[in-house]
């Protein structure tokens, strides 16, 4: 049974150097972890090291991706240099071992028509697999009409976009996670509920925006089981009545929303997505480097959710494979 991980990362230099250079008001949380310790020596790495975690934790295949907050806090100029710059060595890695990695581009939305046009390049020329997506750029939140670009680029090409958690903004963090000391406020607003709700919020920001109305071929991935959103569709429906979407808010779940576990191994997850979204939904993905694998890793929880055999190789590889031979080159 092959394993593809969808949610796994990686640093360049030249992105931390940016990252640093930014004013505190755009630096994200995740810096530390992304240039400290064990996961920025990780993050960094694309040979042994990597290969060894990967047969660890049961992977046969790493997509990788640009961490935490990729290049949509940067100053549009810098964000452009680097996406391109990102992308081309993505392209030279996944190309270097095509049988252990496969890529999702950088897109620099400060400048969404740039950020457009690399999407088309980094899926025609590069060979990869679609984008890595934050919810907002500094301020601006990714349902806003001026980054729609993106959107229609993406479902032109039938690439997926991953949405992947950042920091809350830090007027929020004041307001909703502080108090605690810095060690303890720092996780709460991030891996401890934080980035699920920030998110999660950002994915039905997407939804009420009308985007998957506008561009119904959009395929967006979600990691951590669907960012706490899973859980409240029957209550999330309530908002069918007062906005003006096509269809239900839980149906875009089920045609335009695929979920991943980014390294939360729970069968009990598992089982509640696969009744609201259906098997056919649900991808793979370890959050590599952040999350270390329980013993046995991805195939010990496959083998033991208590699905089918042709289930457990859907959720593997199956559905990602599926969803990349669908990709217009």
């Amino acid at each position: 049974m092959k394993v593809i991980g969808l949610e796994e990362h990686f640093v360049t230099r030249d992105v931390v150097e940016a990252w640093r250079a930014l004013d505190p008001e755009w630096q994200d949380l995740a810096l530390t972890p992304s240039t400290q310790g064990d996961s920025a020596r990780r993050l960094a790495d694309f040979g042994d090291e990597r290969l060894a975690e990967m047969e660890k934790a049961g992977l046969d295949v790493q997509v990788l991706s640009l961490s935490t907050p990729g290049v949509q806090n940067l100053a549009p100029a810098d964000a452009v240099a680097l996406q391109t710059a990102t992308n081309d060595l993505l392209a030279e890695v996944t190309r270097a071992r095509p049988g252990s990695f496969q890529g999702l581009a950088t897109l620099a939305t400060p400048r969404p028509d740039a950020a457009a046009a690399e999407l088309a390049r980094a899926v025609t020329e590069l060979g990869l697999h679609g984008a890595m997506v934050f919810g907002r750029t500094r301020d601006h939140t990714m349902d806003e009409q001026a980054f729609w670009p993106i959107y229609e680029a993406a479902a032109a090409l039938r690439a997926p976009l991953h949405l992947h958690p950042q920091s809350p903004p830090p007027a929020v963090r004041r307001a909703y996670y502080s108090g605690y000391g810095t060690r303890a406020d720092a996780a709460l607003a991030t891996h401890g509920i934080g980035w699920h709700y920030d998110s999660g919020v950002q994915l039905l920001r997407l939804i009420l925006s009308g985007v998957f109305d506008r561009f119904p071929d959009l395929q967006v991935i979600a990691g951590h089981w669907g960012e706490m959103v899973l859980f409240y569709l029957d209550r999330i429906d309530s908002l069918n009545g007062v906005v003006g979407l096509q269809r239900p808010v839980s149906d875009y779940f089920r045609t335009n929303i695929y979920l991943a576990p980014s390294g939360i191994l729970s069968r009990r997850y598992l089982r509640w997505a696969i009744e609201v979204v259906g098997v056919d939904r649900i991808l793979f993905s370890t959050d590599y480097p952040f999350v270390t694998p329980p013993e046995g890793g991805a195939r010990a929880f496959l083998a033991q959710a208590k699905t089918s055999d042709v289930d457990q190789l859907k959720i593997a590889s199956g559905n990602w494979d599926r969803l990349c031979s669908a990709i217009r080159r």
